[in-house]
């Protein structure tokens, strides 16, 4: 079982910049594929990026192009979001959601196992 918990969250003003974290347990880091997820009140959870074991291969939502950088670090059993030049569109609470390699890149929530409990992003000025 995969343990995830997110952190980094909070409030910040329009054009800011967040760096949220992510840390693993239970299981070889080197052995899931990571992603972000986002969900703003009413709405779907929608893809925000992913990134394989390796961090050989970023994926990242339109959305996210340009301005989030997806990253891990596998000593520290750590995946990162970095998110510049936010907008209040972008305000919605953040999942890491992880899934074992053998799976594959998944860009939808139904192909990632294990969840964080999120973590709450507002932009707003």
């Amino acid at each position: 079982q995969v343990q995830l918990v997110e952190s980094g969250g909070g409030l910040v003003q329009p054009g800011g910049s967040l760096r949220l974290s992510c840390a693993a347990s239970g299981d070889t880091f080197s052995n899931l594929n990571m992603a972000w997820f986002r969900q703003a009140p009413g709405k779907e959870r929608d893809f925000v990026a992913t990134i394989t074991w390796g961090g050989n291969r970023k994926v990242y939502a339109d959305a996210a192009k340009g301005r989030f950088t997806i990253s891990r670090h596998n000593a520290k059993n750590t995946v990162y979001l970095e998110m510049n030049s936010l907008k209040p569109e972008d305000t919605a609470v953040y999942y890491c959601a992880a899934a074992r390699k053998e799976y594959g890149l998944g860009y939808e929530a139904s192909a990632y196992a294990f969840w964080g409990q999120g973590t709450q992003v507002t932009v707003s000025s």
